[in-house]
């Protein structure tokens, strides 16, 4: 899938995702923001003028934002990470986002309630999706804006030249993503949780970080 498709399953089936920024002693500070609309690679979401919220946006100009499907039952887990650059666009697409998000209007009635609001877009970052719901996990990262180059890069695992194939890493990996090709070991990164098993018990310590 691609970038657009992520962003598709972030607006329609999660829609409503954690949103991470800073507070003014330097803590983790989080709230529940909606995706109101998204392109091929950006999103949308809006919020109002007097709220910590948007002074930290306008600040910081960089959230992170984690969503996932489904209960804790559910047999649909889907989740999606995203963090990135954001920019406050005004009033540009506040029309599209209450067309488009018809419940928004019985919380703003009225053209003079929407005043207090504007619109952030995300335009640039690294996200991550993983389906839950197959066996192997399945994982993806995915860029909005274009420039892999700053974005923060690959991460998980890594199996170097220094592994004498004892078969540890592959006898305990949870998602059994070892894979073994004429004696060569490696790590399916499409199916990786980095839960970092195989780093702590490799023997020859031939496991390393990316990134």
């Amino acid at each position: 899938m691609q970038t657009a498709d992520y962003l598709k399953i972030l607006k329609n089936d999660i829609h409503s995702a954690v949103f991470a920024t800073i507070d003014e002693n330097g803590l983790p500070d989080a709230r529940v923001i909606d995706i109101m609309l998204v392109d091929s690679d950006s999103l949308y979401f809006i919020t109002a003028k007097g709220k910590k919220f948007y002074k930290q946006l306008t600040e910081q100009k960089f959230a992170a934002i984690s969503g996932m499907t489904g209960g804790d039952h559910s047999l649909d887990k889907k989740a999606i990470s995203i963090r990135g650059k954001i920019r406050n666009i005004g009033i540009t697409k506040l029309e599209e986002v209450f067309t488009e998000n018809p419940y928004m209007n019985e919380i703003y009635p009225n053209i003079e309630s929407r005043n207090a609001l504007e619109v952030f877009q995300m335009y640039d970052g690294q996200g991550e999706y993983f389906d839950l719901s197959v066996k192997p996990i399945y994982r993806d990262t995915f860029y909005l804006g274009g420039n892999h180059d700053i974005h923060t890069g690959a991460h998980g695992f890594y199996v170097t030249a220094d592994c004498n194939q004892c078969g540890k890493c592959f006898s305990e990996c949870p998602q059994s993503c070892i894979n073994v090709i004429d004696e060569k070991f490696s790590i399916n990164q499409a199916h990786c949780l980095h839960c970092g098993r195989c780093y702590e018990i490799c023997p020859k310590n031939a496991i390393m970080k990316r990134g």
